[in-house]
């Protein structure tokens, strides 16, 4: 999989995309990420890539002019171009699957007040928010993004199993698990998990993933 990233502030990947499970995709040629600088592709001598708002206000926006160019030259045929906003649609694991089956994203980092309108109508394929809280930049959910659609491409994960498993792959959180000892300062493993019965684990491990989303996240049952 291809995936560009347009952003003011490409040292903030240097570390979180340099790790773990993201550089070993990147290493074994499942990931190919790109970064790169919005300034760029402005053209004045001050690489100006934001100005004020018509109409007053706070804060400034992302230039129309600079954008458009940007996405123009990293775009091909089939990319989905996905811009970062809190305006954006909620981010979700069934996204992060629709996403992982494509070839191409180009994944738009946005700052200060947000995007020039027109880049939205005009660019954007979908936008996204990993959450109704605002931060400095788009950097850190874009890392999200990243980090969320590498783990669910093919090989990447040692097992394929682990990410069917995940909560929310199913629409219900994780069951607990338990590993050595089978008890530790008074505390047992539940007696089923230790029985070898797969089909009474499988019913408790539903059972329990159940209970606890509706604990925890009612609002996904």
């Amino acid at each position: 999989m291809k995936i560009d990233v347009l952003t003011l502030f490409p040292a903030m990947f240097a570390g979180p995309l340099d790790e773990s499970i993201i550089k070993r995709a990147r290493d074994e040629g499942r990931l190919d990420l790109a970064i790169h600088n919005l300034r760029d592709y402005a053209h004045d001598r001050h690489k100006t890539v934001d100005d004020r708002p018509f109409g007053g206000g706070p804060g400034m926006l992302l230039k129309p002019e600079p954008i458009f160019e940007a996405v123009e030259a990293l775009a091909r045929e089939k990319t989905q171009v996905i811009l970062l906003s809190p305006a954006g649609r909620p981010f979700t694991q069934a996204i992060a699957g629709k996403l992982a089956a494509l070839e191409h994203l180009l994944l738009v980092s946005g700052h200060y007040e947000g995007f020039d309108e027109r880049a939205r109508e005009c660019l954007a394929d979908d936008e996204l928010s990993i959450g109704d809280y605002v931060l400095t930049n788009g950097a850190l959910p874009v890392m999200v993004i990243v980090d969320a659609v590498t783990r669910l491409l093919p090989g990447v994960l040692g097992d394929e199993e682990s990410a069917r498993q995940d909560s929310f792959s199913n629409g219900l959180l994780e069951y607990p698990q338990y590993t050595r000892p089978a008890e530790f300062r008074g505390m047992k493993v539940p007696d089923v998990l230790l029985s070898g019965n797969h089909a009474q684990i499988a019913q408790w491990r539903a059972e329990q993933s159940r209970q606890r989303t509706k604990e925890r996240r009612p609002d996904l049952l």
